[in-house]
């Protein structure tokens, strides 16, 4: 018979020990994990009645996960991607549990075989060069703020980073001399530098002679010098999109986000015959099958490429029913 682990130490050494030193797993990923734990430990706390601090580890089987899972699916309107995202986090525990608590072994191998759950793949969403352009236009460059979010606007669009990648860039991270680039480090502390054009670089010449609020380091501050959240950028891109949208009425129909604007680099790379090894390493991709989404977003590639085609050649006939019944079931 196994003894009752306490889940609490367990835990702890899972953000402290595995994550942290021997993964140096990002602040994004450790606050990602940390939030699914938390929202774990209080759907637990209520189905079973326990504090968190005295659970035991043997308490966190399969089906309560399952019910978490559904639970965040239900009431709380998750989407099934974001419900998987929460799964990868408590895999990823219970494979570090499995070496710390072997004697838990069967209750851990029911926990991973909890599959994620399927979902249907939207087309990538991504904006044309005339919508891009109003966006550009809509910040008010009189003022710092303007100037700072056009200097946003275009850094992203043309760089293609991640969002955590914009609100991070710090000034020794930009070479504006020949050879101008932007370095981050991005999804699993891998380095990368993209390339910067000349447009880009003269706009951020411009942007960071300014006197910068803050510690003066930071590259797009908010107004009170510090790095801009999650929230602040997508206020600023509602704004200006917005704005944009009385002058480009297409894009009143889309929601204008960071990773939207990543997605345009990718669209024009691709449109403009770039391998797609390449535009993996561009964007960071961990692997080149991630970029494979952009080939099926295209219609305008599609097209051409069907003109490059002979189709086969068809005759139309005329419609005739069949059988009533045998209608009926070839319509469902």
């Amino acid at each position: 018979m196994t003894t009752p682990a306490s889940l609490a130490p367990l835990l702890e050494r899972f953000f402290t020990d595995r994550l942290m030193q021997q993964r140096q797993a990002s602040p994004h990923t450790v606050s990602s994990y940390r939030d699914t734990f938390r929202q774990l430990l209080k759907f637990t706390q209520q189905r079973l009645h326990k504090t968190p601090s005295n659970l035991t580890f043997e308490q966190i089987d399969a089906s309560l996960i399952v019910g978490f899972l559904d639970h965040l699916e239900k009431n709380h309107g998750l989407s099934i991607r974001s419900r998987n995202l929460r799964l990868t986090a408590i895999h990823s525990f219970f494979r570090y549990a499995a070496l710390e608590a072997p004697d838990h072994s069967a209750q851990i191998q029911r926990v991973l075989a909890v599959p994620s759950k399927r979902f249907t793949r939207t087309l990538v969403r991504f904006l044309s060069r005339p919508e891009v352009n109003a966006l550009l236009a809509a910040p008010n460059r009189g003022t710092w703020s303007g100037r700072r979010d056009h200097a946003f606007i275009l850094t992203a669009a043309q760089t293609g980073l991640r969002l955590s990648e914009m609100t991070g860039l710090q000034r020794q991270d930009i070479l504006l001399a020949t050879g101008a680039h932007v370095r981050v480090i991005g999804k699993g502390r891998k380095e990368r530098c993209t390339p910067l054009a000349k447009t880009t670089v003269s706009v951020l010449k411009s942007w960071l002679r300014e006197w910068q609020r803050g510690s003066q380091q930071t590259v797009f501050p908010n107004a009170r010098g510090e790095r801009l959240t999650v929230h602040g950028v997508q206020y600023m891109l509602s704004k200006h999109s917005a704005a944009a949208s009385k002058v480009c009425p297409s894009l009143k129909q889309k929601r204008v986000t960071v990773h939207v604007l990543r997605h345009i680099v990718a669209m024009d790379l691709l449109q403009e015959g770039v391998d797609r090894a390449v535009i993996a390493l561009w964007l960071g991709h961990e692997s080149v099958e991630t970029t494979q989404m952009y080939l099926e977003a295209t219609l305008a590639m599609k097209e051409k490429a069907l003109a490059k085609t002979t189709p086969p050649h068809g005759r139309s006939s005329r419609y005739r029913p069949d059988d009533q019944l045998l209608h009926f079931l070839n319509g469902l």
